[in-house]
């Protein structure tokens, strides 16, 4: 039997609430199947966040990278301070 997509992704989504062993009860599905829906949609999640990780970064991404940038070489230059006052105190 061919199940629709709207049947498939209602079916995983009540399937996440109420678990899926019920999920399969009530809608009259062997468990095979549902997990199969369930792994081909974790999947195609999974695909879609990595591809979104590709696309360029915006204006707000941009910014935060280059303040993340200027703080860590911020804390470099204190961590070698550091290290210079500690050596001239042991000298």
């Amino acid at each position: 039997m061919r199940y629709s997509k709207e049947f498939k992704e209602q079916a995983i989504k009540l399937s996440d609430e109420i678990g899926v062993n019920p999920a399969c009860a009530q809608l009259g599905l062997v468990y095979a199947t549902l997990a199969d829906w369930r792994k081909s949609y974790n999947r195609e999640r999974i695909l879609k966040q990595k591809t979104s990780e590709d696309d360029p970064p915006t204006e707000r991404e941009k910014k935060l990278m280059k303040e993340n940038a200027d703080l860590r070489e911020a804390n470099n230059i204190l961590k070698d301070a550091f290290r210079f006052f500690v050596n001239d105190r042991k000298q």
